[in-house]
């Protein structure tokens, strides 16, 4: 709680700082801090009559005036545009003309209203302490100009990756989703030639895969159970049409936790469906594919073994290896570098390993 609070109010003073629609706020802001800042100097102090608030609105006009030049030319017109020493050099000659404009106001217009026992402190002091007002107050907003600037290219250059990521991970999405579907309709072709009832089964059985793609795939998240389940169907579903096949789905969680635990979908179909591709056996032994998912210490572990034929080749090695490639680089757009991923290749076995934060 205590960093959402400090997350949110981070989130509220650079909005302040940036939207339009707090400008004028802003302005307000700063120009009564200004003149609250001017008012507790000396410089105005030792003249007589109405005279040290007609300094003080002087003074004031002509240092905002400075300030706004700064903030509205020379900073956008220079210094963002990296011209730093032309900046630098016009600042200095600002400044300098700034403070002899305050200079010969003063001698002009004010001198006589000076009481006699300040009058001899004279200019020198009334001019440094123009000086250490000025300075920090035009670095201050120079500062200011340059984080808003920081922050808007930092926002355009976020928005533009994330558009960029969005873009591929939907290409990739949309190489995997048919690719999948190729494979399946490929089962039903050759159902249909060898036994014409499984393959209206499974025809029924595509058809939820059918659905599942269209209303859970769209969405950014799916729950886990959704996504076993998904799963679950599939396997059934190569347990129809294959004889001398098993598969088994283990978890230790409970049904609640898995639904409460939300993933990008078909996270794992890519694995299964490799796992079940390269299960086939030619010579009609036992076939079998194995997978474990559990959640521990807020990761999700998923494990898919199964049974590997060293004499069966994938007669389609151009694209067997498609999805499996789109899949490990979906991992790196979604997770970055917290997700680990093995894939053992034993005589007998083939296991995949893979570890996400959820």
């Amino acid at each position: 709680m205590k960093y959402s609070l400090l997350t949110l109010k981070e989130t509220l003073v650079i909005d302040f700082l940036l939207e339009s629609r707090y400008r004028i706020h802003r302005h307000v802001i700063f120009l009564l801090f200004f003149f609250l800042l001017l008012y507790c100097s000396r410089f105005w102090n030792g003249y007589s009559g109405i005279y040290p608030y007609y300094i003080l609105a002087f003074v004031y006009t002509v240092l905002i005036i400075m300030v706004y030049i700064n903030i509205y030319f020379l900073v956008p017109k220079f210094f963002f545009k990296e011209k730093y020493i032309t900046y630098l050099i016009l600042l200095v000659m600002m400044g300098v003309l700034g403070l002899n404009i305050i200079g010969y106001g003063f001698k002009t217009f004010f001198a006589e209203y000076k009481i006699e026992e300040v009058h001899r402190e004279g200019g020198k002091n009334g001019i440094y302490e123009g000086i250490i007002m000025c300075i920090p107050i035009i670095l201050t907003t120079t500062t200011v100009k340059l984080f808003q600037k920081w922050i808007r290219d930092n926002r355009k250059i976020n928005e533009l990756h994330n558009l960029t990521l969005n873009m591929e991970l939907n290409a990739l999405r949309n190489q995997i989703n048919p690719h999948f579907l190729f494979n399946m309709l490929n089962n039903v072709k050759a159902l249909i030639r060898t036994n014409p009832e499984k393959a209206s089964v499974v025809i029924v059985k595509l058809s939820e895969f059918l659905r599942y793609q269209l209303y859970e795939n769209g969405e950014e998240k799916t729950q886990l159970s959704s996504e076993i389940d998904f799963l679950s169907n599939f396997l059934n579903l190569e347990k129809i049409r294959r004889e001398h096949f098993s598969f088994d789905i283990f978890t230790d969680n409970d049904k609640r936790i898995l639904n409460t635990i939300f993933i990008p979908p078909n996270l794992f179909t890519t694995f299964v469906e490799n796992a079940v591709k390269h299960s086939v056996d030619l010579s009609d032994k036992d076939s079998y594919v194995k997978i474990e998912i559990k959640v521990e210490n807020r990761q999700l572990h998923f494990m898919c073994v199964n049974s590997r034929n060293p004499a069966y080749k994938v007669s389609d090695k151009k694209n067997s290896g498609l999805g499996l490639t789109n899949i490990k680089r979906r991992l790196e757009l979604l997770y970055g570098d917290t997700f680990e991923l093995q894939m053992i290749s034993g005589s007998n076995e083939y296991t995949v390993h893979l570890k996400i934060p959820v």
